[in-house]
């Protein structure tokens, strides 16, 4: 019997059950009624999964009780010796080490603003976010501390020699008790909890401000998207519902992709997070055989990578039953590659930006086999709609730019009203993304409007590329691209006009961006043009007439 999507819902959201439906007020804004209210009840809920492993690093196992006592130890620290009062933002730079995660908690259980910094970050960049969050206390692992010991913050230091004036993490830490609780704080679902970065296409980059009640809801929301495939395909949620997942996060906990899709759904389920020092594929395949691990997050990029290694077949990979991905447009072609090497898997493909708190839009199962163009259906709480240039809502099939509304959408950007008026109206958080929508709901992202390149997940704002290449005495003119790459989604090309008579070739340019913009951000082709860029009639640069002439497309 074929069950529909309406049916499906009604079933997952009815009265009394986990995935129950309640509006806040009179907004129109749907949320998961029993979701957590704050991100200390999350923490209060993750300790009654106890002994159970919930981080994994290398040969570190760290579990939820060991989590909740070093969390709540360094909360108390946080309060009593730095001061940290509620909605003190605190800095968080780090890779992906155990001690990332018990800081983020931290900061949440003693009431302030977490402020997770981009690890790639230059020194300049980082600088930027500390002080446009204003900071009080920094966290650090030993690469990043160098870059911030100049900005005479407050600097806890993890895993590396901290600088002259800063603390060890260990030191900080102390003796942890075997009863400790956390520190005395009152929290509302409205309270201001995380401040993210997000660059913009112009300018510096704006600090995404999240809600306590954007943390809490994330993790349901996930939990949905997999409880609805499983609906879908006809069988019972209830089946898989108490089935331990461990998930191999392969991005960065600094993204909200690896915070709220992965970390803070692990600490809700009861499931184990598996963190790597970076990405790569070959200790990737070691972890999913001797981890036992069942589920992997990451951008398009990491699955590919994974299923292209030459050493894929020689690992027992029959724990691994779903391989989700976003953050980045996946092509048809990985979900073909991935039903070819691991048939009888659940991948799934899903859409989300930092200013919806990860995952708003999702497609998985027969669902993704049958629309592996599409990005799925909107969670049961987040409403979609796709408008034209005056805000009038366009009928199916029509394109225009993609506006969602739901608990997950977060509360602005950090001091910055007036980007918070254009991006947020009425209710509606407009993506910038180019789509539209089926007879049957389902989304499809045409294009961007944004002007930017996806490159492994990471958003590379052309602008802010652009500005770096003008910096150099030879550059006249500078136009950034995506260059479509199969691995990687898009690589990052310059098409530049040289000042008349000067010379420089691109070894020397991409020399010359390394200190200013992070590695990710440097072109990898350049393209030089003798005569002047094609322009309209405002002046902006007529890219897509640049990619057709150079990339034929």
């Amino acid at each position: 019997m074929t069950v529909t999507h309406a049916e499906v819902q009604a079933q997952l959201t009815g009265p009394g059950q986990l995935f129950e439906i309640e509006e806040i007020g009179d907004t129109g804004v749907r949320t998961w009624k029993h979701a957590p209210g704050h991100f200390r009840a999350l923490l209060e809920m993750s300790r009654f999964h106890g002994d159970k492993v919930f981080l994994i690093y290398e040969d570190e196992h760290i579990t939820f009780e060991e989590h909740y006592r070093r969390a709540a130890t360094l909360a108390n620290r946080l309060v009593d010796e730095y001061g940290v009062a509620k909605g003190d933002r605190v800095a968080v730079a780090m890779r992906n080490y155990p001690e990332w995660v018990i800081s983020f908690s931290a900061v949440l259980a003693a009431g302030g603003v977490a402020v997770p910094l981009n690890a790639w970050w230059t020194e300049p960049e980082l600088a930027y976010g500390v002080g446009d969050s204003g900071a009080k206390v920094l966290i650090a692992d030993g690469e990043r501390a160098a870059r911030l010991a100049a900005t005479g913050v407050p600097l806890i230091v993890a895993r590396g020699e901290a600088p002259e004036g800063a603390r060890a993490f260990e030191d900080v830490l102390g003796e942890v008790a075997a009863e400790v609780t956390l520190p005395e704080v009152d929290l509302s679902p409205e309270d201001p909890a995380t401040i993210f970065y997000t660059s913009g296409t112009t300018g510096q980059p704006k600090g995404a401000l999240g809600s306590h009640r954007n943390l809490g809801q994330s993790p349901m929301t996930v939990a949905y998207g997999l409880m609805r495939a499983v609906a879908m395909a006809g069988r019972d949620p209830g089946e898989v519902a108490g089935v331990r997942r461990v998930t191999l996060l392969t991005v960065p906990l600094f993204h909200v992709t690896g915070c709220f899709s992965g970390l803070t759904t692990t600490m809700f389920t009861g499931g184990g997070l598996a963190l790597m020092y970076k990405w790569d594929p070959e200790q990737a395949l070691r972890f999913i055989e001797r981890e036992r691990i069942t589920t992997m997050i990451g951008v398009p990029t990491n699955a590919w990578q994974l299923m292209s290694h030459p050493d894929f077949g020689k690992y027992d990979l029959s724990s691994l039953t779903t391989l989700g991905y976003g953050g980045a447009p996946a092509p048809p072609k990985l979900l073909e590659r991935i039903t070819q090497n691991l048939p009888n898997r659940a991948p799934s493909n899903g859409y989300g930006m930092t200013e919806t708190t990860a995952l708003a839009i999702g497609n998985g199962g027969a669902d993704y086999h049958a629309r592996p163009d599409s990005i799925g259906l909107p969670s049961a709480v987040v409403d979609v709609r796709v408008v034209d240039p005056m805000g009038t809502e366009l009928p199916p099939g029509e394109v225009g730019e993609l506006c969602v509304r739901g608990p997950n959408v977060i509360l602005g950007y950090w001091n910055k009203p007036e980007a918070t008026a254009q991006t947020f109206i009425d209710g509606w958080l407009h993506t910038g993304d180019l789509a539209k929508i089926d007879e049957d709901g389902f989304v499809y992202i045409v294009d961007r409007a944004k002007d930017m390149v996806i490159r492994g997940g990471e958003n590379v704002y052309c602008a802010e590329v652009e500005a770096a290449l003008f910096e150099h005495p030879a550059v006249d003119d500078a136009a950034v691209i995506g260059v479509p790459h199969d691995e990687l989604g898009e690589e990052v090309g310059a098409v530049v006009r040289l000042v008349p008579g000067a010379s420089v070739t691109p070894a020397e340019l991409q020399e010359f961006l390394a200190g200013r913009i992070a590695k990710f951000k440097i072109p990898v082709h350049v393209w030089f043009r003798d005569g002047e860029l094609p322009r309209n009639p405002g002046g902006k640069i007529l890219k897509t007439h640049l990619r057709r002439e150079i990339l034929g497309s």
